[in-house]
């Protein structure tokens, strides 16, 4: 087995590869795209960190490539889907830099709140101004910490500590698992009201995208002290540069940027912004920690062991995998639909699986429900195998029902949603081979492709209604591809979903929920 290490990381992760008998690694750290390319067909195995794109080129020319390894959480320089494509398996290290992130988003709390960079560029520039630079006590403050994935519960921790009060969002916590970590569950609406310092941990997705753009800026506190040590897109950094310069954002300390290396310079050299280059993973203990389980998971997998933290498979036989691929693909897209239309904190998932489907090994579909719940707001990566212990981890219930008989269609999966609010039902299939479908959401039929973006709402069964929805999508640029209804009744209430060709702008969905004869509306995406 041959093995090739193109990033730099610890030297000890080839080490503990070539404990195997029979394998060799090679160590390139200053390989061109070219040359990477051109070699990449000897190796059994590619082991990355950030720095390597692994294109889907580059999979492509890796004829005998077996697995990419990710030393470290995110995937984003790796083609996930061309390597899934191509058998070739890719797995990343989740956790194993948790605590380096937790001790610099705090270490970068206490700097915001005493102004010590600034201080200290001030005192080597020959001053002494201690007026200038008098910071602030974290007692009795509030901090909102958005995401208790595993960093946010261990900032969470450290602020209790600290004599703070920890408002945590994550609707995918229970109130008891938040709370043995410190944290009062809360909205994004309180914590925008209430607290004094915000912290992000949140995975990068469409949802989580902007979370703190203009808009939720004008809703915190005057004076409000921000730390992003998570993923640069989080926050709108034209919107946070004006927050600054009002007054409204007393300071931010920013650890990620939309484009790295920043080049929102206006915001980088404020002088209430404080600022490290993507350093939350960067200490000798987290590199080592992933390096060493990058190593031993390669290693495990190429000598036939067992596949942990795959990001792209799970782990059942290839031809089973074949026939219920198309499943998985329905189940991720049945979580993450039913995670943007539903409100409170999730307590429980059951997923039933009807007729044909129920023969075949059902966890693995169940995984990718909870993958794209997950998916939607933590900051780690979720994948097949770890989605199941974020959900344990967060103390939500998962139940599994299974049943040979039809209940309309061949195959039937549905998914029940638990939250502290009530129960939502959604039910999918596949038409075809591969075609997903939704076919009812709580009482309501239909058949909806689930894919792009969606509007979904809830309106009185009234004439009128559809052209008065399309006036108002119109008038916003969003262009109506698809539109399927189901009604209780006639002249009862009707749920709509559209297929859409553009993301939904926040202010179509405020427009819609002030018609009188709107219930509710979501915007969703794929």
């Amino acid at each position: 087995m041959k093995v090739l290490i193109s990033d730099k990381m610890d030297p000890r992760c080839a080490e503990v590869i070539e404990r195997n008998p029979g394998f060799a690694v090679d160590v390139d750290t200053d390989l061109s795209s070219s040359d990477l390319l051109a070699r990449i067909g000897k190796y059994d195995a590619l082991i990355v960190r950030s720095s390597t794109q692994v294109t889907e080129e580059v999979l492509r020319a890796g004829a005998k490539l077996r697995v990419v390894g990710r030393a470290g959480v995110g995937v984003d320089n790796i083609d996930v889907e061309a390597a899934r494509r191509s058998g070739i398996i890719v797995m990343n290290t989740p956790g194993g830099n948790a605590i380096s992130t937790a001790e610099h988003s705090f270490a970068m709390l206490i700097a915001l709140a005493r102004n010590i960079p600034q201080a200290t560029a001030s005192i080597k520039g020959g001053e002494w101004e201690r007026s200038r630079y008098t910071g602030v006590e974290l007692i009795n403050k509030s901090l909102g910490v958005f995401g208790l994935g595993k960093v946010g519960r261990e900032v969470a921790v450290r602020a209790s500590a600290f004599g703070m009060r920890v408002l945590g969002y994550d609707p995918f916590v229970s109130e008891e698992v938040a709370q043995s970590y410190g944290a009062h569950p809360s909205t994004p609406d309180e914590i925008f009201a209430e607290a004094d310092f915000i912290t992000l941990h949140l995975h990068l997705s469409p949802q989580t995208r902007h979370l703190l753009g203009a808009d939720q800026l004008a809703q915190c506190k005057d004076g409000l002290l921000l730390v992003n040590c998570a993923r640069g897109g989080l926050v709108e950094e034209g919107a946070l540069l004006q927050a600054l310069e009002s007054g409204q954002v007393a300071g931010a300390a920013l650890d990620v940027f939309e484009q790295e290396p920043p080049v929102n310079r206006a915001l980088v050299e404020h002088p209430r912004v404080i600022c490290t280059p993507h350093l939350g993973a960067s200490t000798r203990e987290a590199q080592a920690n992933v390096a060493l389980q990058v190593a031993e998971q390669v290693g495990d997998l190429l000598t036939d062991k067992v596949i942990r933290n795959a990001v792209n498979v799970p782990s059942v036989d290839q031809d089973i995998y074949q026939i219920i691929q198309p499943y998985l693909a329905l189940g991720e897209r049945m979580g993450k639909f039913l995670a943007q239309i539903n409100e409170g904190q999730l307590e429980k998932i059951s997923v039933e699986y009807r007729g044909d489907i129920s023969a075949y090994p059902t966890s693995p579909m169940t995984s990718s429900v909870l993958m794209g719940i997950m998916e939607t707001v933590s900051e780690e990566a979720v994948n097949f195998v770890n989605a199941p212990v974020f959900a344990q981890e967060r103390g939500v219930a998962v139940d599994e029902l299974k049943s040979s008989e039809h209940e309309g269609f061949a195959s039937l999966i549905t998914v029940i949603y638990h939250t502290t609010v009530g129960v939502r039902t959604l039910a999918g299939t596949i038409f075809g081979k591969k075609d997903p479908r939704f076919v009812r959401l709580d009482d309501y039929i239909f058949d909806v492709v689930p894919e792009g973006h969606l509007l979904v709402y809830l309106n009185d069964d009234i004439p009128g209604i559809i052209g008065r929805i399309g006036t108002i999508m119109g008038s916003h640029d969003v262009n109506i591809a698809q539109m399927t209804c189901g009604r209780n009744e006639v002249g009862g209430t009707a749920l709509t979903i559209l297929n859409v060709d553009s993301e939904i702008p926040q202010k179509v969905v405020d427009v819609l929920t002030t018609e009188s004869n709107i219930s509710w509306a979501k915007k969703v995406s794929l």
